[in-house]
């Protein structure tokens, strides 16, 4: 679709309707964004997006594509000022582009979540993690200190996490990566959101942390039917945990289905360059037959 030389002045894409919830009841957000910066050319074009409940959506490209603006865009999160914002979220039966920020902050953290990629950045280093576990309790619910602290074990222990006096009272710099991600994880996850959008939630950490997490969101959408929006630059991660997987880019989504047939068989040229990128683990020769024969013996 031709823009024009001058971004400010194009009219955005024709936007469609969301999906109705009544006639698509498997839906549980389906987004048609256009999304553009002051006099830049636009970050999303024409993306239509659907996520359906209870399912773990891959969302791949590379730096730049605009997959972060896309999930800040969903949680309407994108500074009102500097960006225009063109389209529909539907969303539990209402239109988030149109809500106040009052009523959308009565979503977000209930019935929508966001993990980022750096936990340690995003967490307050001056608050334990037990004051920071209350206050996220406390912005959507009210009851006494023992209920809050029953949600909080609860959430702790879904995430693998002792709940425990000693390990409330650290602070995030007296964690590991993979420990303040996970606090991360169960702040999320306290208030059982309908939505988790996890954005880069890996990329700051080492492959075997990066391998715990990821089967982390697997095993929380499948024990709770939280769907899952998994967003990342790498199409290897995103293999073993998605259901569908939606490719990104230049702002556009170019080829969205099944993980096994966009894996298995690419349509888009991106989608296979992608896929061909992913590193395979070369053997010198003879060295698995060795390997083998050590083994063996």
């Amino acid at each position: 679709m031709n823009y024009g030389s001058d971004p400010q002045s194009a009219p955005p894409p024709p936007i469609g309707e969301t999906a109705n919830p009544a006639d698509h009841p498997d839906i549980l957000l389906s987004a048609h964004l256009w999304v553009g910066y002051d006099r830049k050319p636009p970050v999303l074009r024409d993306v239509d997006l659907d996520i359906r409940r209870g399912e773990v959506l891959g969302l791949v490209g590379q730096s730049g594509s605009g997959k972060s603006t896309l999930a800040l865009a969903l949680l309407g999160l994108l500074e009102k000022k500097r960006v225009r914002v063109e389209g529909t979220i539907g969303f539990d039966g209402a239109d988030l582009l149109r809500m106040s920020e009052s009523d959308l902050r009565a979503l977000r953290g209930r019935k929508l979540a966001l993990v980022l990629q750096s936990p340690l950045s995003s967490l307050n280093p001056a608050l334990k993690i037990r004051t920071q576990l209350r206050e996220a309790w406390r912005t959507h619910a009210s009851g006494s200190k023992s209920e809050c602290d029953e949600v909080i074990r609860a959430a702790l222990e879904s995430v693998s996490l002792p709940a425990g006096k000693e390990f409330l009272r650290k602070y995030p710099a007296q964690m590991s990566v993979g420990q303040a991600q996970r606090v991360l994880i169960a702040m999320a996850v306290l208030h059982h959101p309908a939505l988790l959008i996890a954005d880069e939630a890996t990329s700051a950490l080492d492959v075997i942390t990066q391998s715990e997490i990821l089967a982390l969101f697997r095993h929380l959408n499948r024990t709770t039917g939280m769907a899952v929006l998994y967003i990342s630059h790498d199409l290897a991660s995103v293999a073993g945990i998605c259901d569908r997987i939606a490719i990104l880019h230049e702002g556009q989504i170019v080829e969205l289905g099944a993980a096994e047939q966009v894996l298995g068989n690419p349509q888009h040229d991106y989608t296979r360059r992608l896929m061909a990128a992913i590193p395979k683990i070369s053997y010198p020769s003879g060295s698995r037959e060795k390997a083998a024969t050590a083994s063996a013996g």
